[in-house]
């Protein structure tokens, strides 16, 4: 299944087990990924449900496939929630384009006191969805990753999702791999600044609120390094959990 192209459907185009994919999603699977009728694939809905297809045949403006839905693994992986400080426009794209295929499961731009991006506006955020979607398609990942609005450290505070590790990424601290491992949590929220990091009032925010000090590494990261070097080893660290787990059982 990991290793089928994957296309984006919207649930309610589902009847009777077949969908009709048409639009730029057709041009993909004909006319660049050259599938024919009898090829498998697999789909993705609106609310991260994937399904099995196989391709019966192509009308003159969609093709027909008929899909199954794929049962969701006994072991919920932890959602993996990145609050990034916002960085320049291609920086920007870049983070959000990676933090997609790395496995976030939301994406929260965090509007800093370093920051230098002060507005995202409603185009900005349009086209970051369309980023993730096309990544979630590329990586093979699981869901589809969030993005909210930006928001400031102080809002994040306030409203911390609950039973979350919340972690600000930081030198001289305990790593992040090992914290996960010993947590085992069921969500995670990890918090990287702009450029320059955060400040201090900032950090006394984030403090107060209970978050964990966690390093990547003993390197001077960028701020858009720093965020996905903080993804990867979270996703490393659930991937050994889920591995754990599944030994026990």
């Amino acid at each position: 299944m990991s290793r089928r192209p994957r296309f984006v459907i919207a649930r309610a185009a589902i009847d009777a087990a077949t969908v009709r994919l048409g639009g730029a999603e057709l041009h993909h699977l004909r006319d660049v990924q050259r599938l024919t009728p009898g090829s498998e694939l697999s789909l993705i809905d609106e609310t991260d449900q994937i399904y099995a297809g196989r391709i019966e045949r192509f009308d003159p403006d969609y093709a027909v496939i008929a899909v199954t839905p794929i049962a969701r693994g006994a072991f919920a992986s932890p959602e993996l929630i990145l609050a990034a400080g916002l960085i320049k426009g291609p920086r920007m794209d870049l983070l959000v384009e990676k933090a997609a295929e790395l496995g976030a499961s939301e994406l929260i731009p965090l509007l800093t006191t370093r920051s230098v991006m002060r507005d995202v506006g409603a185009q900005r955020l349009e086209r970051w969805r369309r980023i993730t979607i096309a990544a979630a398609k590329q990586s093979l990942a699981a869901h589809r990753m969030r993005i909210r609005a930006s928001i400031t450290v102080a809002a994040m505070v306030r409203d911390l999702p609950p039973d979350t590790l919340d972690v600000v990424c930081v030198m001289d601290a305990s790593p992040l791999g090992t914290i996960i491992r010993d947590t085992h949590p069921r969500r995670i929220l990890l918090a990287c600044g702009a450029e320059g990091g955060f400040d201090a009032d900032e950090m006394a925010l984030m403090r107060d609120a209970g978050f964990r000090e966690a390093a990547l590494g003993p390197n001077r990261l960028r701020s858009e390094t720093a965020a996905l070097a903080a993804l990867s080893i979270a996703a490393d660290a659930i991937h050994e959990l889920s591995h754990e787990i599944a030994g026990r059982s």
